[in-house]
């Protein structure tokens, strides 16, 4: 989803989760998704939107438990997320938003991202 700058994020949770491409693996026992959450979300609007997505919701205040076991929610993996941000932050374009429509920013975004796994699979492929 794309937004101004100034819109929260738990705002848009429940179209970006409706927005997910990916088909999600099935869930092994619990017979729900898991869907883990930082502390930005734990207010009402957040909460009703990822309820609503039918999904088990995990905030991050939840996450006293050291390990991850049966029924306990997994370790959030938040380097992932700070990564694929620091790829796409060498990409001008995106790096500061020159378009004035917002679906140009999407286009480019996604056109990053095709660029970056194209790399990638090439140095595999290489490797």
């Amino acid at each position: 989803m794309v937004a101004g700058a100034n819109v929260h994020d738990c705002k848009l949770l429940k179209q970006t989760i409706e927005a997910v491409v990916v088909e999600r693996p099935k869930p092994e026992s619990s017979g729900k998704q898991r869907l883990c959450l930082d502390r930005g979300y734990d207010n009402p609007t957040g909460r009703e939107a990822a309820e609503s997505s039918g999904c088990r919701v995990f905030m991050q205040g939840d996450w006293r438990m050291k390990a991850s076991g049966p029924g306990r929610p997994p370790r959030p993996r938040r380097w992932v997320v700070e990564r694929t941000f620091a790829w796409l932050s060498k990409c001008r374009a995106i790096l500061v938003r020159y378009d004035k429509h917002s679906f140009n920013d999407l286009g480019l975004m996604q056109l990053a991202c095709a660029v970056l796994w194209y790399r990638r699979l090439w140095r595999l492929k290489l490797a």
